[in-house]
């Protein structure tokens, strides 16, 4: 395992790239700006290596980008209906940046940040980021971690971890975009995927979950068996007319936070490549790229269009803040908040 180190000026401060690479030739870039993945490069069934991994080719864009790419949004990925928090009885108004909705930890999000990093060897990179006491109107300050480790197997290791002086809520993920054919080769509707979820969450046609935890059985969201993302994303169903896609929380079966379960198998049949995703989160927010087009340019030099890539996005329930049904995201001075995210590259014949 080797890894090199470069730094960029930008208008907004200095970003600093690590590329770790192991002994095969596979790759991963990471990015002190919103601890994120900036490229995968991995081999096909014939050992060709291509970057899975969507972005853009100006490190400027990376910044405030509405697809969030690659980055780890916080203090809370996805969506608090209204902005509404409630915290240790006090009631805390978020930012409204989705909508009627606040998303990903509102527009000065994490995802935004330039991260502190460190890497601490020569297969692991940690980044570190401090959010102070009422940073986009949360409470407590929270120091939040992401930890990357890229192992010779082809395997991202990312433990998401945080601590807090009061008590808070927190909700970390990673929003990597993927297109197993390779970024700017197109759409990945053709893509197979499979989830190990017998539930979702419906939700209002803002994408607040209603509270129901619905069996996938006999309707479009139904991937327990591997099915191409396309076949059903233009059904007249009330989560894919909302989203234009699909654009929904799974809850994993079996999920529990003290052990590792798949939650998903993504799979190009083209070039062989299978990414497995396995978590000890409760939900994964699959997300098909239903609004990429008009996104900065590509790092291949061209515009994405809508469903080039699909993000696969293991986190705490959205809302669970404003759903007491739902596992609870608190997270108090004396606990420590710890989640793991695998991605898994494999080929298939």
């Amino acid at each position: 395992m080797k890894n090199t180190i470069e730094t960029i000026n930008t208008k907004h401060g200095v970003v600093t790239l690590y590329t770790l690479v192991n002994n095969m030739g596979a790759s991963v870039t990471l990015s002190t700006l919103g601890a994120g993945i900036t490229s995968i490069i991995v081999p096909d069934r014939a050992g060709q290596m291509a970057d899975v991994v969507l972005g853009y080719d100006d490190v400027e864009s990376w910044f405030y980008d509405g697809p969030c790419a690659g980055k780890v949004p916080g203090r809370y990925a996805n969506r608090i209906a209204r902005g509404h928090l409630e915290v240790d009885g006090k009631v805390y108004q978020l930012a409204i940046n989705n909508g009627p909705n606040a998303l990903h930890g509102g527009p000065e999000g994490f995802q935004n940040k330039i991260w502190e990093s460190e890497a601490d060897s020569d297969d692991r990179v940690v980044f570190t980021l401090v959010s102070p006491d009422g940073d986009e109107h949360y409470p407590g300050r929270l120091v939040a971690r992401v930890a990357y480790t890229w192992t010779e197997d082809c395997v991202l290791k990312i433990e998401l971890s945080a601590t807090t002086d009061a008590p808070t809520v927190v909700n970390l993920t990673n929003h990597t975009y993927f297109n197993l054919a390779g970024e700017g080769s197109g759409t990945v509707l053709n893509h197979e995927l499979q989830l190990n979820c017998s539930r979702y969450l419906p939700t209002d046609d803002t994408l607040i979950p209603t509270g129901e935890m619905a069996p996938v059985e006999g309707t479009p969201m139904d991937f327990t068996q591997p099915k191409a993302l396309g076949r059903d994303i233009k059904a007249d169903f009330p989560a894919l007319n909302y989203g234009k896609g699909y654009d929904n929380c799974w809850l994993i079966d079996d999920a529990d936070d003290q052990q590792l379960h798949k939650a998903a198998t993504l799979t190009d049949r083209g070039s062989g490549r299978v990414l497995e995703v396995v978590t000890d989160q409760p939900g994964a927010q699959v997300y098909t790229g239903n609004w990429l087009s008009g996104c900065p340019t590509s790092k291949s030099g061209k515009a994405y269009a809508d469903y080039d890539g699909v993000a696969i996005e293991c986190q705490g329930l959205p809302d669970a803040p404003n759903k007491p049904e739902f596992p609870s995201q608190l997270l108090l001075p004396d606990e420590d908040y710890v989640r793991n995210i695998f991605f898994i590259f494999k080929t298939t014949d």
